[in-house]
């Protein structure tokens, strides 16, 4: 636990900086993601690059590893989101994909939901909850299993989980953190994210201290 701890304090507003996102779409296109001028930037990559601007890892192997939540909640990659045989071994109904170009593969086998969301520290991870948490609880009113899915299943997505976590289970920060990584160890939301997860840990707290001010204020009334 006090690594785990460490590992969450080492994130701050002051590592934050400037990245790009490369994806590969399902045909094998490659794209990369970017940010200018607040507005978000998909540009087609039409040479080979060496990636020495962006950030990022090249990996050609498969990450087909799912991390299970709750019986009904899982977290991975696109490519266990492309891959049927692992769709199917987890019973998955719904899916969740929260990544910037890339492409649902299989449209009459599941209930898709698709929510662009860049893997930037700037992004306003936050003003996605809303829509993200609505389709995990229809999918789990529903007795199916959604898969939340991005690019690598290690920023995005995991941040969307752990706030929904967060959220449906009203736990701390800390504690969501542990959960999903200890189902997908592989996971590091960008420091942006984790700062914003910190702080929507604070304004639910802030929330939940204001309703209790407001039933006690009412029942001395």
């Amino acid at each position: 636990m006090h690594s785990l701890n460490q590992e969450i304090k080492a994130f701050s507003r002051n590592n934050l900086r400037k990245q790009c996102t490369r994806v590969t779409t399902l045909t094998g296109k490659k794209i990369i993601e970017s940010w200018k001028d607040a507005r978000i930037h998909v540009l087609e990559e039409t040479e080979p690059s060496s990636g020495g601007g962006c950030g990022y890892v090249q990996d050609h192997s498969l990450d087909l590893q799912v991390g299970v939540l709750k019986p009904w909640l899982l977290l991975g990659s696109q490519d266990a989101a492309h891959d049927l045989e692992t769709l199917k071994k987890h019973k998955v109904t719904h899916i969740l994909n929260v990544a910037c170009g890339v492409e649902n593969a299989f449209l009459s086998d599941f209930t898709y939901k698709s929510i662009s969301i860049l893997d930037l520290p700037e992004t306003d991870l936050l003003s996605y909850f809303p829509e993200c948490f609505e389709f995990i609880e229809h999918a789990k009113v529903e007795d199916g299993v959604v898969l939340v899915h991005c690019n690598a299943g290690v920023s995005r997505a995991a941040a969307v989980v752990i706030g929904f976590l967060m959220n449906s289970e009203e736990i701390s920060f800390t504690n969501a953190f542990s959960l999903v990584k200890n189902a997908r160890p592989s996971i590091c939301p960008n420091s942006g994210f984790m700062e914003q997860l910190r702080q929507y840990q604070e304004d639910k707290g802030s929330t939940e201290w204001g309703k209790l001010k407001e039933l006690e204020n009412g029942n001395s009334s």
